[in-house]
């Protein structure tokens, strides 16, 4: 038995290839490229909240200096440096900021930015704000801080008490939310009689990574996706490879990877999310093709 399983470990044979597509959106990029900007000037930075949803990255850059903080140390920091991550932040973010005389490198997404602002516009009108997104999420904690936490939050249709909400509800999206899942429940909400201003806020590089999974997952044997376990844009991506392709594996890093998984000769796809660092799915190929 024992020499069997070394022979199915060590002349698999198999040919793999990662999605070049796959990897940080241009959000993270950008947050991670400021983080390492300061880090290379002064040694050390704060960060509120993980920069990003990939505890190899995260560990990666605080070997370098980077220290995750929460809210609660926020508040007792002064006179400092800290960067607001690709998820953005809430006002009170900025308001504890200027009483602790701290110094913010603002890497707040583009697209996040965009829509904390339409938001706002849409609170300011007295429109009845509902998101579509994780509770809790940080990109949803920052969006329900510019409607003063008045806005719903909600993930499906089933969570809601239509019989209780307003007749004219304004409809945003987390923007790493499935395209479909948006208007599937946007949908159902006209169907139940509601008057729904519906705004598709999904980033577009988020949602054209849909399409483009389905058709690199069809391509291959197996696909091994590589993300974090926090990322909410993972779980999405995960699951429409799975979709398409059932011989599709979800692992964190190299360590996940079990060689049972293959067989040989067959070809494997390597995918992520776009929080995933493509140093890491290299790291993923290199331990497949040790089989």
């Amino acid at each position: 038995m024992q020499t069997s399983l070394a022979t199915k470990i060590t002349n698999l044979n198999l040919k793999v290839s990662i999605d070049k597509e796959s990897g940080f959106c241009f959000g993270v990029v950008y947050a991670i490229e400021m983080a390492e900007e300061v880090l290379d000037r002064q040694g050390y930075l704060y960060c509120l909240g993980d920069i990003v949803h990939n505890d190899e990255e995260v560990n990666r850059l605080k070997k370098k200096g980077l220290q995750t903080i929460s809210p609660d140390e926020l508040e007792k920091l002064h006179n400092d440096f800290v960067l607001i991550r690709a998820h953005g932040e809430p006002p009170s973010t900025y308001q504890t900021a200027i009483k602790n005389n701290i110094t913010l490198i603002d890497a707040t997404c583009p697209v996040v930015l965009k829509l904390q602002n339409r938001i706002k516009k849409s609170f300011d009108n007295n429109e009845n704000i509902f998101i579509i997104g994780k509770d809790g999420h940080a990109e949803v904690t920052g969006l329900m801080g510019q409607v003063e936490n008045k806005g719903t939050v909600f993930s499906d249709i089933n969570e809601l008490d239509i019989a209780n909400i307003p007749q004219e509800i304004t409809v945003y999206s987390q923007t790493t939310k499935s395209k479909a899942k948006f208007y599937e429940i946007t949908e159902a909400l006209k169907q139940k009689g509601l008057k729904v201003n519906a705004h598709d806020t999904i980033c577009t590089q988020v949602a054209d990574r849909d399409k483009e999974l389905r058709n690199f997952a069809l391509k291959f044997d197996r696909i091994v996706f590589v993300s974090g376990t926090k990322s909410s844009n993972g779980k999405v991506l995960y699951e429409v490879c799975k979709q398409t392709n059932p011989n599709t594996y979800f692992v964190s890093n190299s360590n996940d990877v079990d060689a049972n998984w293959f067989n040989a000769e067959e070809t494997v796809g390597i995918c992520g999310a776009t929080s995933t660092p493509m140093w890491l799915m290299e790291e993923v190929k290199e331990k497949i093709l040790s089989y």
